[in-house]
């Protein structure tokens, strides 16, 4: 049995040491980091020195930005430190850190989407009253609520990791908090039980009110004018999109993390692991740059303004 105080590292196992790859491995992770620095910190600075963009949806995007920074922080640095590394290990307070990072990450994700189709379903269903329901105090209430839950939450989570460890190997390419757990050697009814329930009610309450939402918002639709239609249709589709990239991601960490999926190719497991903090962060800026017109005109104009 290994005491956790003794315990200052842990082997990540799941790597696969491929050394005739490592530097291509590495510079197509610091390309995709770089991109997802590049274009979330140009949306953010778009929405944030343009007027034209502090309308409350652009707030909520702005918010969603953040967040892609923040978990793309907790992954990309660690990896390409684990791809150039003869050991892959990790210090017990940065894998504690990146726990905290991976799973705060994921509630923030979930419950912005979900603020996000609230603002949409005012927007379409109430437009007359949008302006007096969705007053700049509610934003950022709602911002605040999206932001703080997570972290209160994880935090009470982190004080339940397990004192006792029997074994300090991770089957894994980055620290979650099932992993830490499966290492206990003591009872830890207490914490699956909060972290089932912290999880599935959050996704539970965030894919509830979206799903409200989007039935109010399709029977406004199919009632409403054609002009109707396409508003809801050119501010729903990245927002829909993202929804299920992001919930089809998460699902499979969910599951991969609580049940033995060893029948899977260990490349596959690796990918789908890494595609739940990579996915996002890529996706969301592309999806809504392109398609959200306001915000790609910006952007265009302050692209040739540099260019020029």
């Amino acid at each position: 049995m290994i005491n956790s105080s003794q315990v200052s590292f842990f082997f990540m196992t799941a790597y696969i040491d491929s050394w005739a790859l490592t530097y291509l491995h590495f510079v197509v992770i610091l390309l995709l980091y770089v991109f997802i620095i590049f274009s979330n910190v140009l949306l953010i600075v778009v929405i944030c020195v343009n007027s034209s963009l502090h309308e409350p949806m652009y707030m909520f995007l702005c918010s969603l930005f953040v967040n892609e920074l923040y978990g793309s922080s907790g992954l990309f640095p660690f990896l390409l430190v684990q791809i150039l590394s003869d050991v892959h290990i990790i210090y017990a307070p940065l894998c504690f850190l990146q726990v905290f990072i991976v799973h705060s990450y994921g509630a923030v994700e979930f419950l912005n989407l979900a603020v996000m189709s609230y603002d949409r379903y005012l927007a379409i269903c109430y437009p007359l009253q949008y302006n007096t329901r969705m007053t700049p105090k509610k934003i950022g209430v709602l911002i605040a609520l999206a932001w703080l839950y997570p972290f209160v939450a994880m935090s009470f989570m982190m004080s339940l990791v397990p004192v006792k460890l029997c074994r300090n190997q991770i089957n894994k390419v980055y620290c979650d908090m099932h992993s830490l757990v499966k290492l206990a050697c003591t009872e830890t009814a207490l914490t699956n039980i909060y972290g089932l329930t912290a999880t599935f009610s959050t996704i539970f309450i965030s894919l509830l009110l979206i799903l409200y939402t989007y039935i109010k918002i399709l029977v406004v639709c199919f009632s409403g004018s054609k002009q109707t239609r396409q508003k809801a249709l050119n501010t729903c589709t990245p927002h829909l999109a993202s929804i299920l990239n992001f919930s089809f991601a998460g699902s499979f960490e969910i599951s991969q993390s609580r049940f033995n999926m060893s029948f899977l190719p260990n490349v596959l497991r690796i990918f789908l692991s890494l595609y739940f903090l990579t996915a996002q962060p890529l996706f969301n800026p592309l999806m809504y740059g392109l398609k959200m017109s306001k915000i790609r005109n910006v952007c265009k104009n302050l692209l040739l303004n540099v260019k020029y």
